[in-house]
């Protein structure tokens, strides 16, 4: 009997096989390596782009979702611009000689859009909400409807009498469509019958534009059909326009009461169904790979492998994982098995110490004691121990089997 040859596949004490935090950090430097450089290549990048890059419809920014163009064209004509971000500023900000733009309406909370009505109305300047959906237009422009289908068209005729759009000409304005029951708002730029342009006439001379799309106040889309003589003619009626860009570190956007609501609240209905319908598909790709038809089928290997090939691979595992007390179990278990038969155990009672050390001893010459401890005895502290066990076991096996 060789060493390799009692090598099979045992249950034992998984110490050793423990991989040591050096072998961790082996086998995790690489990745953590690369990690580190993804985290300082975006620091890096955000670093550098900071200063220069800002959010859409920002005056400040000349990125192609920005609206550098449109302020400084502004400027030219004697228009100053003004960013804000908090509810408190774009309040203060509001009067007869300023153009309130609110950038997303629908981010604002319920609460955010009831005061923000209060300071606008009867301010006698003018408030441009741009994209405004029914989150937002219920509260903003009270009376206005907003149509869920978008528009298709994204360059429309202006379609109305306002002086402002019959000088601008065809324009990107297509988007949301509203309407309304107030006889003496301006329709404009209609797509299916429903405006995309809608200016509703409020007291004290001023006046609220709901504008459909963005597109006409981009930096990318500024220079393309009536574009920019549509943009300066709704931000340049008054000396001053205010830009208000919602932030969610604003104070005012913690709701309370009835505003609050749930992060699934806030979720898309899209996105919940999209949800539902890939945990739908995960479990029935999990049936489909985990279906069982029939018992399973044996199969013959298309190549013959030799038990010697088998035995050194997984002895080269175990000393890879210096994993001498699963060698050293497995070698015990084996022997333990092959003895039973020869003093008459089954081998079901092999691995009880209480019934094979007594049917062995009168086999055997030597101290029981020192039986105990080569077939049931601690793992082997080192490779040298380890080999001298198998030696000793294959040593024991030759003498029981001596007649």
């Amino acid at each position: 009997m060789t060493t390799e040859a009692t090598l099979p596949a045992t249950t034992a004490s998984p110490t050793s096989a423990s991989p040591t935090p050096r072998q961790l950090w082996t086998r995790g430097r690489g990745i953590a390596l690369a990690v580190a450089l993804l985290i300082a290549g975006a620091l890096a990048i955000a670093l550098v782009q900071s200063s220069a890059h800002h959010g859409a419809l920002d005056p400040r920014s000349a990125d192609p979702g920005g609206s550098r163009a449109v302020a400084e064209l502004l400027a030219e004509r004697g228009v100053t611009s003004r960013v804000v971000t908090t509810l408190d500023e774009a309040r203060a900000a509001t009067g007869p000689d300023t153009t309130l733009l609110v950038a997303t309406p629908d981010r604002l909370t319920p609460t955010q859009q009831s005061r923000l009505h209060e300071a606008t109305t009867g301010s006698g300047g003018r408030t441009v909400l741009v994209a405004a959906g029914s989150p937002s237009v219920d509260r903003l422009a009270p009376g206005v409807y907003v149509d869920p289908v978008t528009s298709f068209d994204a360059t429309l005729d202006p379609g109305c009498a306002l002086p402002d759009a019959r000088r601008a000409g065809a324009a990107d304005t297509g988007g949301l469509r509203y309407s309304t029951t107030q006889a003496d708002a301006d329709a404009c730029y209609p797509s299916e019958r429903l405006a995309t342009l809608l200016r509703l006439p409020g007291s004290s001379g001023g006046d609220t534009v709901l504008l459909g799309a963005p597109d006409i106040l981009l930096n990318d889309r500024l220079d393309q059909q009536g574009n920019a003589s549509l943009a300066l003619q709704l931000l340049g009626s008054r000396p001053h326009v205010t830009w208000y860009l919602p932030s969610l570190s604003d104070s005012t956007a913690t709701g309370s009461g009835d505003d609050e609501q749930s992060f699934v609240e806030l979720l898309p209905s899209g996105w919940l169904w999209g949800t539902l319908q890939l945990f739908v598909a995960a479990a029935l790709a999990a049936l489909w790979r985990a279906r069982r038809l029939g018992p399973l089928v044996p199969e013959k290997l298309p190549v013959a492998i030799r038990a010697s090939e088998t035995v050194e691979g997984r002895a080269r595992l175990y000393r890879k994982a210096n994993a001498r007390d699963r060698a050293a179990a497995a070698l015990r278990s084996t022997t333990r098995t092959r003895l039973a038969p020869l003093v008459g155990l089954p081998v079901a009672r092999a691995h009880t110490p209480e019934a094979l050390l007594p049917a062995l001893s009168p086999r055997i010459h030597g101290d029981g004691q020192d039986l105990h401890t080569l077939l049931f005895g601690p793992p082997p502290g080192d490779d040298a121990a380890l080999i001298a066990l198998a030696d000793r076991l294959d040593a024991l096996e030759s003498e029981v089997r001596r007649p």
